[in-house]
């Protein structure tokens, strides 16, 4: 069996993230992303048997590497406000670098298609954040409240910055990062 071309794999997954970035995943087909990938519909079918099968793979794909980017930097020595503060920086850089990909992420994760192995990758990945804000909170550094509510105000503080940036009613600088951080900051440390 030949091996998978990983040029074609890109190409499908970054024209499967931008189809559901301009059109939505429950309008999306199998046509429209192998157009858009430059392919005919039956290599798609190589590739990916079905559209489940394309969904979950770039799912899992996606958020392995949305992971890693947020992390990057990340290390146990440093105190829970720097570690905080790195993925919070991470996660704003992946918003305006990774705007498609993000759009799939999110329309997937809140969408019927979602796998159960896939919900499960998610919260072992999303398991890492929550022990660093647990860990804040034991230490007394953290508000005391249900981690959902850090998590959400952390991430939402980070959409919001992402919003004004792209929208050019914030510039796109350290001065505005580091404002956006210190309220979020404000807002869940004890």
């Amino acid at each position: 069996m030949k091996p998978k071309d990983e040029l074609k794999l890109e190409a499908i997954a970054q024209a499967t993230y931008q189809c559901v970035l301009s059109r939505g995943l429950s309008a999306l087909t199998l046509a429209d992303i192998a157009r858009s990938a430059g392919l005919a519909t039956s290599t798609l079918y190589v590739y990916y048997p079905s559209k489940q099968d394309l969904l979950d793979a770039l799912y899992e794909r996606a958020k392995t590497v949305t992971v890693a980017r947020l992390f990057e930097g990340d290390a146990d020595q440093l105190s829970t406000k720097a570690r905080i503060r790195r993925i919070w920086l991470n996660m704003l850089e992946n918003r305006l670098n990774n705007q498609a990909e993000l759009a799939f992420l999110e329309q997937y994760a809140s969408s019927d298609s979602m796998s159960e192995a896939n919900r499960a990758l998610g919260a072992r990945l999303a398991a890492v954040f929550r022990g660093i804000l647990e860990a804040g909170q034991k230490e007394e550094t953290l508000k005391a409240v249900p981690l959902p509510f850090l998590m959400a105000s952390l991430v939402g503080s980070v959409q919001e910055t992402a919003k004004m940036i792209n929208q050019k009613t914030a510039p796109n600088d350290e001065a505005t990062r580091s404002t956006a951080f210190q309220l979020a900051w404000d807002a869940v440390k004890a």
